[in-house]
């Protein structure tokens, strides 16, 4: 016999559930964390982006692309340079949140502070 819920619970339905698993999926390629990080702190080039993350800009205009297409970022053309930059304060909040919970997970943030990942836009 099955215990009686104390109180119902109302579970997220598939299309939200299947809209979460597919940004965690997006997320979970650490370039991807980096670009988008260094992009809720400013706009950037294909080519600043490399250096920050320290990845070739093939690779980094891959990664801003699947962004893009996920309307996770955002582009600015000036000339034939592109800027890219991110403004959803969602995905602010979410890489915040999980970059802290990484610092207390890995032991480098110590207990009751915040780590160093608080967004400071």
């Amino acid at each position: 016999m099955h215990e009686q819920p104390v109180r119902t619970v109302q579970v997220p339905d598939d299309l939200h559930a299947r809209a979460v698993t597919d940004t965690f999926r997006l997320l979970a390629d650490p370039t991807r964390v980096k670009l988008l990080w260094a992009l809720l702190h400013g706009e950037h080039s294909v080519g600043a982006l490399a250096e920050l993350v320290e990845a070739g800009p093939t690779a980094v205009s891959q990664h801003l692309s699947k962004l893009r297409l996920a309307g996770l970022v955002r582009t600015r053309r000036e000339g034939t340079y592109v800027f890219y930059r991110a403004e959803d304060d969602h995905v602010r909040r979410l890489l915040t949140e999980a970059l802290s919970h990484a610092e207390h997970a890995t032991g480098t943030a110590g207990e009751g502070e915040p780590g160093q990942h608080r967004y400071r836009g």
